[in-house]
């Protein structure tokens, strides 16, 4: 398909929406995050005409807050246990990586001068381990093909004729595309430009949606002022966590903070522990501080006499257990369980931390919720709306960071994009 030019937009006053047919593109995307972008690299690679809106002054800004520390774009675990960390979406995310697999990820990577490697947990990087150098190649080579960017664009919903209105530092401007993929993120991080504004709208055209809500967050936990002066802020590392105290526990680290505890532990349970506060009142995290010693190795440490040792002498000495992990330990337990080998061995093992509430969903990594899976057909195009597609965030889905999260973002707009192709076709 020839690519057809866009004419610079002419913006006439606010609240009056201009359109004109030189401003139609074929393909809108709303959204310049990772989704919006991937679904425009396989459009445009495909010769379509793409048009991508933003409200924010530039693109991919939770791409780029997300590497600031380093870009975990993937993991390296094998497909199948990969496949297994999503949940929501009637088990069908792990689809999309027929689309773009992890493997297929790196080499997109790669290509764009990007060469990853693997951590020694398991996750994937870029060399340079920050997400400017690759955004910038992926931008050029977007406008290489003829991508065009409207940013400062705010998506305002739609017309009375379905067109899609955007104001522009005040001015209007409604445009009708072929097809538009809405990849407009969740509710978290509304300064970086993922609002959940877009909720209303399109509930108002018939589109089954779940509420959103925090994922990939911190809970807040009533600790005690002397606990919060002396720990707050102190990592607690060469940890397990689980939500049973016989369950399965996963290795993690996580931050003790002044309103409760947050980290990359924490987010790993995070879709079931919110779901749980939000059906109970309160949910707990149980903490293995020595995944590294059997209950009996601990058993065996308690099971001799304290003499005139402190407690936090005794433990440093029998089992090396010392810095925060002693201060939450001494925070969650009584005197009676401290006074007992057998309790205190079982709190060790699975230290029960009574979570009151998640944090806010704007503090949130990620959220779940969002657009559900009977409003989408196979093409992620909308039921309600034939010629729109969502990817991203925006639907209801969830996955724990470590690559797990970014990759299926960037997976869904994969299958958007060749849905889009195929509706364009047809």
């Amino acid at each position: 398909m020839a690519a057809c030019r866009l004419c610079l937009p002419r913006f006439v006053a606010a609240n009056t929406f201009m359109t004109s047919p030189e401003l139609h593109p074929v393909v809108a995307i709303i959204g310049a995050g990772p989704a919006g972008l991937m679904a425009a690299d396989v459009l445009s690679m495909q010769g379509f005409s793409v048009v991508v809106y933003d409200g924010m002054p530039s693109g991919g800004r939770k791409f780029l807050l997300a590497g600031r520390g380093g870009l975990n774009l993937t993991h390296s675990e094998p497909l199948d246990a990969f496949s297994r960390r999503y949940s929501g979406f009637d088990d069908t995310v792990p689809q999309w990586l027929d689309a773009m697999s992890p493997q297929a990820l790196r080499t997109w990577a790669d290509e764009l001068g990007a060469a990853t490697f693997v951590g020694t947990s398991g996750r994937v990087f870029p060399h340079e381990m920050k997400a400017a150098p690759l955004l910038r190649g992926w931008l050029a080579r977007l406008r290489a093909r003829g991508v065009e960017f409207r940013m400062r664009h705010r998506w305002q919903g739609f017309d009375a004729n379905g067109g899609l209105c955007f104001l522009n530092a005040g001015d209007a401007l409604t445009v009708k595309p072929r097809a538009c993929l809405l990849a407009l993120g969740g509710g978290s991080w509304s300064r970086l430009g993922s609002d959940g504004a877009w909720v209303d709208v399109l509930m108002a055209k018939g589109v089954e949606i779940a509420p959103l809500a925090p994922a990939n967050c911190g809970f807040d936990v009533a600790w005690s002022a002397p606990f919060v002066e002396k720990w707050a802020g102190q990592p607690l590392k060469n940890i397990a966590l689980s939500t049973a105290s016989d369950g399965e526990f996963r290795a993690g680290e996580c931050m003790l903070t002044a309103t409760g505890i947050e980290g990359g532990g924490v987010y790993a349970w995070s879709g079931s522990l919110v779901k749980t506060c939000a059906s109970q009142g309160q949910a707990k995290l149980f903490i293995d501080l020595l995944p590294d010693w059997s209950r009996e190795k601990v058993l065996a440490a308690l099971s001799v006499s304290r003499g005139a040792r402190s407690w936090s002498s005794f433990l440093q000495s029998r089992l090396r257990l010392t810095g925060a992990k002693w201060g939450v330990l001494r925070e969650c337990v009584t005197p009676e369980v401290m006074s007992s080998p057998i309790a205190l061995t079982n709190a060790i093992k699975a230290l029960p931390i009574a979570l009151l509430r998640p944090r806010p969903m704007d503090e949130a990594i990620s959220t779940s919720g969002g657009v559900m899976r009977q409003a989408l057909d196979e093409n992620l195009m909308l039921r309600a709306m034939p010629g729109m597609f969502c990817a991203g965030e925006m639907l209801d889905w969830d996955a724990p960071t470590g690559g797990y999260l970014l990759t299926a973002v960037m997976a869904s707009g994969v299958v958007a994009g060749h849905g889009m192709a195929r509706y364009l076709a047809s």
